[in-house]
C-alpha cells in the first residue's frame, strides 16, 4: 500500500481509543481466541522446598537477542508470588503424553504441597525449577521484566538454558477448549 492510502474499512475503526472493548461480547471474544491453535505449557518455579507450577498456552518467543520468552499468568495466582519471590521459572513445552499433567496444573484449588508428585519431571540445572519430562523442549529462564495487562501479568524471561527432546516427539495442543494433537 502506498504512503497515504486508506487501508480497508475496520469494523469500529472510528471509535474512541479504550471504547471498542466495551462492545464486544466477552463470550463471542471467548469461542473466536479459542479457535487459534496454540501449544500447551507448563511453567513452574520452585520456591523454599515446594514447588509452584501451572498449565498455560499464552507462551510466545520476543527475541533472539537477548534471547527472551514471554508467558502470561494471571495476577491472584499462587504461581504469580511464588515466581514474583524467586525471579526464575522453567517453561515445559508438553508433548501428546503429557495431557494428564496439563489438566491436573490446570485444575484450579489443587493442594499447594505435592503438586508434581504425580508428574515425571527433573530439576533444571540452572534454576532448580521442575521441568516436565514429557516435553518436546524445557527452557529455563530468569524474569527479565514483568507487564500488568488485566487480569494477568505478562512475565518476560530471558532464557539460561534449552533442552529438546528427540525429534518425532509430538506436541499437545490446545483448541477450541479441548486438548488436540497434531
Amino acid at each position: 500500500m502506498s504512503p497515504g492510502a486508506a487501508g480497508p474499512a475496520v469494523p469500529g475503526g472510528d471509535r474512541e481509543p479504550g471504547t471498542a472493548a466495551a462492545t464486544v461480547d466477552v463470550d463471542t471474544y471467548r469461542r473466536a481466541a479459542g479457535r487459534f491453535a496454540s501449544g500447551v505449557c507448563v511453567v513452574s518455579t520452585r520456591q523454599g522446598s515446594h514447588d509452584h507450577a501451572i498449565t498455560v498456552s499464552s507462551f510466545a518467543s520476543v527475541s533472539l537477542d537477548p534471547l527472551l520468552v514471554l508467558v502470561c499468568v494471571h495476577a491472584d495466582a499462587r504461581f504469580y508470588d511464588a515466581v514474583e519471590e524467586t525471579r526464575t521459572w522453567g517453561l515445559s513445552i508438553l508433548s501428546t503424553s503429557a495431557r494428564p499433567a496439563a489438566a491436573w496444573l490446570a485444575t484450579p484449588g489443587r493442594p499447594v504441597v505435592d503438586q508434581l508428585a504425580r508428574v515425571p519431571h527433573r530439576r533444571g540445572p540452572r534454576t532448580g525449577a521442575a521441568l516436565l519430562e514429557d516435553s518436546v523442549a524445557t527452557l529455563e529462564c530468569a524474569t527479565e521484566a514483568e507487564h500488568p495487562a488485566g487480569t494477568h501479568v505478562v512475565l518476560v524471561g530471558r532464557v539460561l538454558d534449552v533442552a529438546l527432546a528427540p525429534d518425532g516427539v509430538r506436541p499437545l495442543l490446545h483448541h477450541r477448549g479441548a486438548y488436540a494433537e497434531l
